[in-house]
Protein backbone atom coordinates (compact mmCIF):
# COMPACT_ATOMS: atom_id res chain seq x y z
CA UNK A 1 0.00 0.00 0.00
CA UNK A 2 1.44 3.46 -0.83
CA UNK A 3 1.62 6.33 1.80
CA UNK A 4 -0.80 8.48 0.75
CA UNK A 5 -3.81 5.49 0.43
CA UNK A 6 -2.00 4.81 3.99
CA UNK A 7 -2.83 8.38 5.61
CA UNK A 8 -6.32 7.95 3.87
CA UNK A 9 -7.16 5.28 5.52
CA UNK A 10 -6.02 6.79 8.87
CA UNK A 11 -7.50 9.81 8.76
CA UNK A 12 -10.74 8.75 10.67
CA UNK A 13 -8.34 7.75 13.12
CA UNK A 14 -5.93 10.72 13.41
CA UNK A 15 -9.36 12.57 13.44
CA UNK A 16 -10.58 11.30 16.30
CA UNK A 17 -6.95 11.55 17.97
CA UNK A 18 -6.93 15.27 17.34
CA UNK A 19 -10.64 15.72 19.13
CA UNK A 20 -9.22 13.77 22.01
CA UNK A 21 -6.27 16.32 22.02
CA UNK A 22 -8.03 19.53 21.97
CA UNK A 23 -10.94 17.98 24.18
CA UNK A 24 -7.52 17.64 26.91
CA UNK A 25 -5.98 20.72 25.61
CA UNK A 26 -8.90 22.82 26.82
CA UNK A 27 -9.73 21.15 29.88
CA UNK A 28 -6.59 21.30 31.12
CA UNK A 29 -5.72 25.01 30.36
CA UNK A 30 -2.72 23.51 28.05
CA UNK A 31 -1.17 21.59 30.83
CA UNK A 32 -1.85 18.81 28.74
CA UNK A 33 -1.32 19.17 25.18
CA UNK A 34 1.10 21.70 24.88
CA UNK A 35 4.06 19.91 24.82
CA UNK A 36 4.78 16.36 24.14
CA UNK A 37 8.28 15.26 25.47
CA UNK A 38 11.02 15.26 22.11
CA UNK A 39 8.22 17.87 19.99
CA UNK A 40 7.49 21.28 19.46
CA UNK A 41 5.05 22.97 21.51
CA UNK A 42 1.22 22.76 20.56
CA UNK A 43 -1.50 25.13 20.04
CA UNK A 44 -5.16 25.49 19.13
CA UNK A 45 -6.17 26.70 16.44
CA UNK A 46 -9.90 28.47 15.99
CA UNK A 47 -11.14 29.07 12.63
CA UNK A 48 -14.12 29.52 10.56
CA UNK A 49 -15.12 26.74 7.85
CA UNK A 50 -14.28 28.42 4.33
CA UNK A 51 -17.65 26.55 2.62
CA UNK A 52 -19.35 25.42 5.97
CA UNK A 53 -18.98 28.57 8.05
CA UNK A 54 -18.52 26.27 11.16
CA UNK A 55 -15.86 27.01 14.09
CA UNK A 56 -13.38 24.46 13.50
CA UNK A 57 -10.30 23.58 16.11
CA UNK A 58 -7.60 21.94 15.05
CA UNK A 59 -3.99 21.57 16.59
CA UNK A 60 -0.82 22.34 15.47
CA UNK A 61 2.86 22.75 16.05
CA UNK A 62 4.16 25.96 16.27
CA UNK A 63 6.94 28.27 16.08
CA UNK A 64 7.79 31.17 18.23
CA UNK A 65 9.21 34.16 15.58
CA UNK A 66 9.22 37.27 17.41
CA UNK A 67 5.66 38.18 18.73
CA UNK A 68 4.27 36.07 15.66
CA UNK A 69 3.81 32.25 15.70
CA UNK A 70 4.45 30.23 12.57
CA UNK A 71 2.08 26.95 11.56
CA UNK A 72 2.98 24.13 8.71
CA UNK A 73 0.73 23.59 6.41
CA UNK A 74 2.10 20.15 5.69
CA UNK A 75 -0.30 17.61 6.43
CA UNK A 76 2.00 14.86 6.43
CA UNK A 77 3.38 15.30 2.92
CA UNK A 78 -0.15 14.28 1.26
CA UNK A 79 -0.75 16.37 -2.10
CA UNK A 80 -2.93 18.74 -0.96
CA UNK A 81 -3.33 21.27 1.96
CA UNK A 82 -5.03 20.69 5.20
CA UNK A 83 -8.70 22.35 5.41
CA UNK A 84 -7.19 24.77 8.32
CA UNK A 85 -5.43 26.13 5.73
CA UNK A 86 -8.06 26.74 2.78
CA UNK A 87 -10.05 28.43 5.71
CA UNK A 88 -7.55 30.67 7.25
CA UNK A 89 -6.91 31.86 3.73
CA UNK A 90 -10.61 32.22 3.28
CA UNK A 91 -10.76 33.80 6.88
CA UNK A 92 -7.73 34.85 7.97
CA UNK A 93 -9.01 36.41 11.31
CA UNK A 94 -8.50 33.39 13.76
CA UNK A 95 -7.71 32.83 17.03
CA UNK A 96 -5.70 30.66 19.19
CA UNK A 97 -4.70 29.05 22.50
CA UNK A 98 -1.47 28.73 23.75
CA UNK A 99 -1.13 26.85 27.19
CA UNK A 100 -4.16 28.83 29.08
CA UNK A 101 -3.84 32.01 27.39
CA UNK A 102 -5.78 33.19 24.21
CA UNK A 103 -5.79 35.40 21.33
CA UNK A 104 -6.68 36.82 18.61
CA UNK A 105 -4.43 36.41 15.50
CA UNK A 106 -4.34 37.19 11.65
CA UNK A 107 -2.99 34.51 9.51
CA UNK A 108 -1.10 35.30 5.83
CA UNK A 109 0.79 32.63 4.07
CA UNK A 110 4.91 33.29 4.45
CA UNK A 111 6.52 35.43 1.61
CA UNK A 112 9.18 33.31 -0.10
CA UNK A 113 11.48 35.45 1.99
CA UNK A 114 9.93 34.65 5.25
CA UNK A 115 9.96 30.93 4.35
CA UNK A 116 13.81 30.20 3.28
CA UNK A 117 14.41 32.10 6.61
CA UNK A 118 11.70 30.18 8.63
CA UNK A 119 11.54 26.58 6.77
CA UNK A 120 15.31 25.57 8.27
CA UNK A 121 14.08 26.72 12.24
CA UNK A 122 10.51 24.96 11.01
CA UNK A 123 12.49 21.63 10.01
CA UNK A 124 15.26 21.87 13.73
CA UNK A 125 12.03 22.11 15.36
CA UNK A 126 10.36 19.04 14.15
CA UNK A 127 12.46 16.75 11.41
CA UNK A 128 9.79 14.99 10.17
CA UNK A 129 8.76 18.54 8.19
CA UNK A 130 11.78 17.47 6.01
CA UNK A 131 10.17 14.29 5.24
CA UNK A 132 6.72 15.59 4.42
CA UNK A 133 8.42 18.17 1.75
CA UNK A 134 10.00 15.42 -0.05
CA UNK A 135 6.98 13.41 -0.17
CA UNK A 136 4.95 16.14 -1.94
CA UNK A 137 5.41 17.86 -5.47
CA UNK A 138 3.50 20.80 -3.51
CA UNK A 139 5.56 23.35 -1.44
CA UNK A 140 4.30 23.29 2.40
CA UNK A 141 3.11 26.55 3.12
CA UNK A 142 4.36 28.39 6.14
CA UNK A 143 1.51 30.67 8.16
CA UNK A 144 2.50 33.35 10.53
CA UNK A 145 0.24 34.21 12.89
CA UNK A 146 -0.18 38.13 13.69
CA UNK A 147 -1.30 39.34 16.50
CA UNK A 148 -4.45 41.47 16.04
CA UNK A 149 -5.24 44.25 17.84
Amino acid sequence: MDYMRAVDRLSLLFNHLTKGHTVLYRGTGGLIGHRFPGGPPMLLLDHVGAKSGRKRTTPLAYLADGEDLVIVASKGGHPRHPAWFHNLRSNPAATIQVGSGRRAIQARVATPEERRRLWPRVVQAYSGYAGYQDRTEREIPLVILKPRQ
